[in-house]
């Protein structure tokens, strides 16, 4: 059976938050889709790049996913009291299935209520709501919550999200031909 992963991306999102795991996560051929929050399929990030989507977030149904990856950036915050993307991570974390948060998107499993006692990290930009934020780590797991603090821990943020799908061997062979480090999580 194919892994896959939904990838949700709001106008102003962080570029490299987004595309690299995206980047990685096919190249360990991962079937991903990208789902636009917005009213068009053309998403334009917080440095003026656009992305296409595959589809719109509303248009997924009952398609299931492995994993949803939730990229920061300011597009974090026009997300937050979005109910349909609240229920999209509840549901997630009730059927135990893998959830990736970066840079301020951490606030949206805070606002889904689904972090609980979870040991995270995430951007310092957002530590009065969340000031249990674990510093100095590229990467954050706690049971299926895999969390990172920005752009600058993309790569090791979509390595581990490999891991979590795929486990730590493919995740390997990804860092090695991109010439990336990689450290296992034991996520596997």
């Amino acid at each position: 059976m194919a892994t896959s992963a939904l990838v949700l991306l709001a106008d102003n999102f962080e570029e490299i938050e987004a595309v690299v795991p995206i980047d990685l996560l096919r190249r360990a051929e991962i079937s991903v889709t990208v789902a636009s929050c917005t009213q068009h399929l053309l998403v334009q990030g917080r440095s003026r790049i656009s992305v296409q989507a595959d589809c719109m977030v509303q248009e997924l149904g009952e398609q299931q996913f492995d994993l949803i990856v939730l990229p920061g950036g300011p597009g974090v915050f026009k997300l937050r009291k979005n109910r349909l993307i609240q229920k999209i991570i509840q549901n997630f974390n009730n059927e135990k299935k893998w959830i990736g948060a970066i840079c301020a998107a951490p606030l949206l499993l805070l606002d889904a209520e689904v972090l609980g006692d979870s040991k995270y990290t995430a951007h310092s930009s957002v530590v009065n709501e969340l000031p249990h934020i674990i510093s100095g780590q590229d990467v954050v797991c706690d049971g299926t919550i895999i969390t990172s603090p920005g752009a600058g821990t993309a790569i090791a943020f979509g390595l581990a999200l490999i891991e979590a799908l795929t486990g730590s061997n493919q995740a390997r062979l990804i860092a090695d031909s991109i010439h990336a480090p990689h450290s296992k999580l034991g996520i596997d």
